[in-house]
C-alpha cells in the first residue's frame, strides 16, 4: 500500500457564502462519509422540505464532537486518486493565524469562496488580506451559488473582476477562478452542463494541480539547540532538526559564535545513529570543546541563515492594547529569546478583531533567522508580554539594512 502525498488547505470567506455546504459536498462526492451518515442527512433535509443540505454534515460532526466522539476537531479529511487532503478548519481568522504562526496547522493553499449574489463583502477582503500577510501563494477563488442567478456568465464575470482587482492590489494572484453551485455539486467533483461558457477545471481538478511545499529534508541543515545535557563525560546538545540532514563527521557552523566544528556523535535514545533528518528530535556531541547553549543554531558552513538584529515582518497583534512604534518587546523565535523594539510600522490595518501590520523589528542581540517562506521554524516568532503571547509574526525580509 503506497502512502499518497498530503496537502493541507484552508477555506475562508464571508459568513453564509457556502463554506459549510462546500465542505459537506466535498466529503459526499469523494465518498469520505459512511452511508448511514449520508442517509441521515438526506432524511433531515427531506423532513424540512429541502434538497439535500450538505452543510448539515458539519453540524452533525460538531454534535458528535460535543458528545465526546473521536473526530478531529480542527481538520477534515478526504482524498482523490492523486492524493489525500486536509481541510484546516478556520472558524475565526484569529485562531487560524495563531495556528499558522505556532505551526499547529500549516496550510499550503487557500480557497476563497464568494456568493455570486452578494459579491465581495468586507469580511471577504479581511480574510483575503490575512492570506496575503501569511504569504499563501496558492489560492483558488470559488464563485458560489450560480444556480441562484440562472448560471449567468455576466454576473460571474462581474464578481470575478471585482475580487481580482482587490486581490491583485494585495499581491494575491489566484491560480483559478471557478463558478460553482456547491449545494448541487456543480463543478465540484463533476463538470456541469449548466455552464457551457466555463471550460476550466472542476474544483477537485484544480486542487489536484496544486504543488506540495518543498520538503524540509531537501534544504540546508538547520538545527536549533533546545537544551544542553551532561551525560557521563558527554555534553549533548539536544534539539529538533528543522531542515536538511545532519550526519556523523559532518562539518557544522555554530551561530551566533560563527565557530566551526564537526559532529562527533548523534544520539537518539537509546542508541547512537549515523544521521538524522528534518523532523527528528536528537542529541549531538561535537569534536571541539566549543561553548553551546539554548538558542544556538547549527548549520552548514557557507549556507548559513541570517544573523541579524533588524528584520521586516508581518505582525498579527492579538492583545487589546495596540502596538506602536518604539514599543519595547520580548521575542521568541524557535529556541531563541531576546528583547527588542518596534523600529518602524510601515503599514497597519484593523482586520475586525485582529490588528495587522507590516513592521521592522530591531532586537537587542542578533538572532538567527530565515524568511518564513524558506524555513518556517526560523521565520516565525511570537511576542510575549507578562508571560502571555500578545502577537505573532512571520519574517518576510531578513536582510533589512540597520
Amino acid at each position: 500500500m503506497t502512502n499518497k502525498p498530503n496537502l493541507k488547505f484552508v477555506i475562508v470567506g464571508h459568513v453564509d457564502h457556502g463554506k459549510s455546504t462546500l465542505i459537506g459536498r466535498l466529503l459526499y462526492d469523494t465518498n469520505s462519509l459512511p452511508p448511514d451518515k449520508i442517509e441521515e442527512i438526506q432524511k433531515t433535509s427531506k423532513d424540512l422540505g429541502r434538497e439535500t443540505e450538505f452543510a448539515y454534515l458539519l453540524d452533525h460532526l460538531e454534535e458528535e464532537r460535543q458528545q465526546g466522539i473521536t473526530i478531529d476537531t480542527t481538520q477534515v479529511f478526504f482524498k482523490t486518486d492523486k492524493r489525500e487532503y486536509v481541510i484546516i478548519d478556520a472558524p475565526g481568522h484569529v485562531e487560524f493565524v495563531k495556528n499558522m504562526i505556532t505551526g499547529a496547522s500549516q496550510a499550503e493553499a487557500a480557497v476563497l469562496i464568494i456568493d455570486v449574489n452578494e459579491g465581495v463583502k468586507e469580511q471577504t477582503k479581511r480574510h483575503a488580506y490575512i492570506l496575503s500577510m501569511l504569504g499563501l501563494k496558492q489560492v483558488i477563488v470559488l464563485i458560489n451559488k450560480l444556480d441562484l442567478v440562472g448560471y449567468q456568465e455576466f454576473r460571474y464575470g462581474q464578481v470575478s473582476k471585482d475580487i481580482e482587482a482587490f486581490l491583485h492590489s494585495i499581491r494575491i494572484h489566484p491560480i483559478f477562478y471557478i463558478p460553482i453551485a456547491a449545494i448541487k455539486g456543480e463543478n465540484i467533483a463533476r463538470k456541469t452542463e449548466q455552464m457551457p461558457w466555463y471550460t476550466g477545471p472542476t474544483f477537485l481538478e484544480s486542487l489536484d494541480s496544486l504543488s506540495n511545499r518543498k520538503s524540509p529534508h531537501d534544504k540546508s541543515l538547520i538545527f536549533p539547540v533546545q537544551d544542553i545535557y551532561k551525560v557521563d563525560n558527554k555534553r549533548i546538545a539536544a534539539g529538533r532538526v528543522e531542515a536538511g540532514v545532519i550526519r556523523k563527521g559532518q562539518e557544522i557552523k555554530v551561530l551566533p559564535t560563527r565557530q566551526i566544528s564537526r559532529v562527533k556523535t548523534i544520539e537518539k535514545f537509546p542508541n547512537e545513529i549515523e544521521n538524522a533528518s528534518a523532523g527528528e528530535s536528537i542529541g549531538i556531541t561535537i569534536e571541539d570543546s566549543l561553548f553551546l547553549d539554548r538558542g544556538f543554531v547549527l548549520c552548514n558552513s557557507g549556507e548559513e541563515p541570517f544573523l541579524t538584529d533588524t528584520f521586516q515582518a508581518n505582525l498579527f497583534w492579538m492583545a487589546k492594547k495596540e502596538f506602536n512604534k518604539g514599543d519595547k518587546i520580548f521575542i521568541r523565535c524557535s529556541t531563541q529569546e531576546t528583547g527588542g523594539k518596534m523600529e518602524a510600522i510601515k503599514k497597519r490595518i484593523n482586520s475586525s478583531t485582529l490588528e495587522v501590520g507590516e513592521v521592522i523589528i530591531k532586537t537587542k542581540t542578533p538572532i538567527t533567522i530565515k524568511s518564513f517562506y524558506d524555513v518556517q521554524e526560523l521565520g516565525r516568532f511570537v511576542i510575549v508580554r507578562d508571560e502571555d503571547i500578545c502577537a505573532g509574526g512571520i519574517i518576510t525580509d531578513p536582510q533589512i539594512e540597520p
